[in-house]
């Protein structure tokens, strides 16, 4: 961390939390009598709350998306290279909210947390929640800071389907929907690879069937799997040929022992899970995504996707990678022609980049460029 703060940073933020004392019911038929929601901030609300822009973030992101804690941060919030003075999401015309979802473990109420009604940890307890359950959740933070409408709600990844959720459920709160890297619904490739991450939890000797808390322990070998293999999918295979190819990280093969590291990429991939073990929580793992495996709005309109994005009003931009084959620029291109079908506003833009499905969080120019072109056109008046 520099002795100043980058110019184009939001600088120094602090965490907020909102208490909710009304019962919040999901779709799972269970009811959090009350809970917390853990946020962030940056830029000033205007006068008539008319420039309120709503971040939701990926699967293991946070409310942490720009700026720092403290001087002593290494780095940024997750999403530094879009929020800021002059940049896509810019701080001088927006003021934007960040929340910790629901089943999150940074703050809002999930596994970690204590349960009210027991005063014990909630561990596995903790329902399953949705994407229309966090939009419910996200739509009450709002009116408790004062918003009643948002200027545009924005997501890359699971949190694309969160906005686009948003447009669906409540489609007079929202002016603009920003979906980046996202799918109207997982396919069966992706479900697969979130089971088998899960089953690495689940199976973990230490998870003592998500109560690992009470036994002072963690799943980490399974948490640990499960992050390097979602980190693989995050990734293409030309970038991870050109950050790792076969490059070795010793010099020579080890022929002597299995679990040797070898490549570099083996180094990388262990070093990614040991780390995020120290700063996820596995319960929470599971909890996300499963609510991407449940992530379907047309299942209640007999499949047709069109039907189920019919209530929208918003205008919407959707953006995609040529490289991501986790969330393929298809992907996006079928909500589009979906929304094309209702004649609605909606922009397309498919970014030619090499990253894989990362590259929605990367300073990729035609990706920033073209995301703070369209977000100039939001009136914030």
């Amino acid at each position: 961390m520099p002795d100043t703060l980058p110019t184009d940073s939001v600088g120094l933020v602090t965490e907020q939390q909102h208490h909710f004392d009304e019962p919040l019911t999901l779709a799972c038929g269970r009811t959090l009598p009350e809970y917390d929601l853990t946020y962030e901030t940056y830029g000033k609300l205007n006068s008539n709350a008319s420039n309120a822009l709503l971040i939701c973030h990926a699967l293991s992101g946070d409310h942490h998306a720009a700026g720092y804690h403290d001087m002593a941060d290494k780095k940024p919030g997750w999403w530094e290279t879009s929020i800021g003075p002059g940049k896509p999401f810019d701080t001088n015309r927006f003021f934007i909210v960040c929340p910790n979802n629901l089943g999150g473990c940074k703050g809002s109420s999930g596994p970690t947390t204590i349960n009210p009604e027991t005063g014990k940890t909630y561990g596995a307890d903790f329902p399953i929640v949705t994407v229309p359950d966090w939009v419910e959740s996200q739509r009450r933070l709002g009116k408790a800071l004062g918003i009643e409408t948002w200027a545009a709600v924005v997501g890359g990844s699971l949190g694309g389907m969160q906005a686009l959720q948003w447009a669906i459920q409540y489609p007079d709160e929202l002016r603009y929907s920003v979906i980046i890297a996202a799918a109207p619904k997982l396919s069966a490739q992706n479900i697969a690879f979130n089971e088998v991450a899960r089953q690495a939890i689940l199976t973990d000797p230490d998870f003592h069937e998500g109560h690992y808390l009470a036994h002072d322990t963690v799943p980490k070998r399974g948490l640990m799997l499960a992050r390097m293999l979602g980190h693989i999918t995050y990734l293409s295979d030309d970038a991870m040929h050109v950050k790792f190819g076969r490059e070795l990280r010793e010099g020579e093969l080890n022929y002597q022992q299995v679990d040797q590291v070898n490549f570099q990429v083996e180094s990388y991939l262990r070093y990614q899970g040991k780390n995020f073990v120290h700063r996820f929580d596995a319960n929470t793992y599971v909890l996300m995504t499963k609510a991407l495996d449940f992530f379907d709005p047309a299942k209640d309109y007999d499949d047709n996707l069109a039907k189920a994005l019919a209530p929208i009003k918003a205008k919407c931009l959707l953006m995609s990678f040529t490289s991501d084959w986790r969330f393929s620029p298809a992907r996006s291109k079928e909500i589009v022609k979906a929304m094309l079908h209702h004649d609605r506003d909606v922009s397309y833009v498919e970014i030619d980049a090499p990253h894989g499905h990362d590259a929605f969080l990367m300073p990729i120019p035609q990706y920033t460029t073209t995301l703070k072109a369209y977000m100039d056109r939001i009136e914030t008046d």
